[in-house]
Parts: C-alpha cells; structure tokens; sequence
C-alpha cells in the first residue's frame, strides 16, 4: 500500500500520507459510486515527501466516492465520503 488517508471523510480537501518509498509521479483519480470519473490528480513526488495535498474538491457533490491511485504498474483504491 502507498498512502492512506487522513481521514476517509473529506470536504475540499484529500490528505494521503504516502507509507512506502513514493514513486517519481503518483495519478489519482477520484470517481463516484457509478464509476464516472469526477477529478484528476497527477503530481511529481519528492523522494522525502510524506504527505499530499489534493486540494480544490470543494464543487463537487456530496456522497461516496473511490479514489485510485496509479504509480509504475501498480493500483491501490480507497472508499472515501465527501460530507458538509
């Protein structure tokens, strides 16, 4: 596993604490429960860096959502509920 939330209730903004050695660029995609994709995440990782920011969330609606994240050839996903 690369990161985990913060926590897994969120308004505007996801907090991902990476766990392991993070990788040069880490993808992620937030989709809802269908599927459909609501917003895109790519970012360039330092070596030392532990924490990301995704900020800017704040329009979308309230609800479940999946967050997936992509790094080399690998796929982690998360459950995750967007509240007031």
């Amino acid at each position: 596993m690369l990161a985990t939330l913060k926590s897994q209730v969120f308004i505007d903004t996801l907090i991902l604490e990476l766990t392991e050695q993070p990788p040069p660029r880490l993808k992620a995609v937030l989709m809802d429960e269908r599927g459909k994709v609501c917003s895109i995440f790519e970012t360039p990782v330092a070596p030392s860096q532990k924490v990301i920011l995704w900020e800017g969330l704040n329009d979308l609606p309230y609800g479940v959502y999946v967050l997936e994240l992509t790094y080399e050839q690998r796929e982690q996903r998360l459950r995750l509920v967007k509240r007031v």
